[in-house]
């Protein structure tokens, strides 16, 4: 039998062909606790052995623990009532797909011990059937309909894992992240919108180490196709989209750049928020080489560019981004955009009410650059023109206004002079002048 786990192979199969199960179970166990007890970076357990996890498994409880997941944890319940989690069910896209589900997987599962499981997309249990003893069991560690385990609350777990990485995976035994999941092993798959390419759930199979196999995760994968099929029939017969969506890009201020999609807050990297907005200021688009040279100066090569299209679209929506040129399909808003809005319509307040601070101040991209000059001149230029004593003090305090000279001139010019505030205004001018002399 076999002691080590394979070099090649797919690494999203837990239990390979020939595996000794009761070995890997020791070697998984084994390598869990030194990465728990010590956080070992290299997740091998002390003998070193052959000891080593797969990287699909290290990587998850790495990010499990910059989570701060706890593994001697469980998962939550999210707070909903019966009443407003069957109403949430009834009315999320899984539920079109339920019947499918039950007729490919749920059908033959009694008896089984094992336990099939529809998540959303953010990795809720919004449905458990399957073998009635294993639902039991499966309460100790809150394996319930309503429960999150998503892979930030839970850490390391099929659906929750699934979703985070977009692909099948299985995770066998001591794989899972919290030590009450260790005596179960599971399969689960994404699925997505067809139309817009976003998931919409993953679907699930818990059991004992028999899960684990690739037979199991082909069983996944093909009935997680018959269900994008369904779904795809139903938009046919359907005029309305699967998921309401409002696309916003929050790029403003010191804050991570978000991507925000309904009632869903996607945190983005620089550099996908970067060409997010610069294709939203190009809405006829951008070559390769164009997008390159707005996001350095040095310009990227066209397989650096792709490369960053390519995850950009895993959470954007493959169906939202168009190539050749590079481009939008689908409408994104955006807080420079709100901004830009309430200038054009003359309402200053409510446009430094959304201007928390600069556009993207990390990013060096010359593109963005441009707009971040952009949209603070024209912030000031409204100042100015307005001479509102109101908005002058809100800006001259803010993070992006207190070092702009001709604003605080344009305040202290609309102040009394014979107040207390003129001359504290009149001494921060006084100071500002005294730095740039010297």
């Amino acid at each position: 039998m076999q002691s080590q786990p394979p070099t090649g192979g797919n690494p999203w199969v837990a239990v390979r062909p020939g595996d000794d199960v009761a070995m890997l179970a020791r070697r998984v166990s084994s390598a869990h606790q030194l990465f728990v007890e010590r956080h070992a970076p290299s997740g091998r357990a002390p003998d070193g052995e052959g000891n080593s996890v797969r990287s699909v498994i290290l990587d998850s409880w790495m990010r499990s623990t910059s989570k701060g997941v706890n593994p001697d944890g469980s998962a939550r319940a999210v707070d909903l009532a019966a009443a407003d989690l069957a109403t949430y069910r009834a009315s999320h896209p899984m539920s079109i797909i339920r019947p499918v589900v039950r007729k490919l997987l749920v059908e033959d599962a009694a008896d089984t011990g094992l336990l099939v499981a529809i998540t959303d997309e953010k990795g809720q249990l919004l449905w458990v059937e399957g073998d009635s003893s294993a639902k039991d069991r499966a309460l100790e560690m809150n394996f319930v309909e309503g429960a999150d385990w998503s892979e930030d609350t839970v850490g390391t777990n099929a659906p929750g894992t699934a979703l985070a990485l977009d692909h099948c995976v299985q995770i066998f035994g001591a794989e899972h992240f919290s030590r009450s999941v260790h005596d179960w092993s599971c399969s689960a798959a994404p699925v997505h919108d067809p139309a817009t390419g976003l998931i919409v759930g993953a679907i699930d199979i818990t059991g004992g180490p028999r899960v684990a196999v690739p037979e199991v995760l082909s069983l996944i994968r093909a009935t997680v196709a018959a269900a994008e099929a369904e779904l795809r029939l139903h938009q046919l017969r359907s005029p309305h989209p699967l998921v309401e969506t409002v696309l916003r890009l929050e790029v403003l201020g010191s804050g991570r750049p978000t991507l925000v999609r309904g009632p869903e807050r996607i945190p983005l990297s620089q550099r996908h928020a970067e060409i997010l907005l610069l294709l939203a200021e190009h809405p006829e688009g951008l070559s390769s080489d164009r997008l390159a040279v707005l996001l350095d100066e040095n310009e990227l090569d066209a397989v650096t560019i792709r490369a960053e299209m390519s995850r950009l679209r895993k959470v954007f929506g493959p169906a939202n981004l168009g190539s050749r040129p590079y481009r939008l399909l689908a409408e994104l808003t955006s807080d420079v955009r709100q901004v830009r809005g309430a200038l054009d319509r003359g309402e200053l307040a409510a446009a430094l009410d959304v201007y928390s601070g600069p556009v993207l101040p990390g990013s060096e991209a010359p593109g963005v650059e441009d707009l971040r000059d952009e949209l603070r001149a024209r912030v000031q230029a409204a100042l100015l023109r307005e001479g509102d004593q109101r908005l002058l003090a809100k800006w001259t305090t803010s993070v992006h206004g207190r070092e702009d000279v001709a604003a605080w001139e344009a305040y202290l010019a609309d102040l009394d002079p014979r107040s207390p505030l003129y001359s504290q205004v009149k001494s921060r001018i006084d100071l500002f002048d005294q730095q740039y002399a010297t």
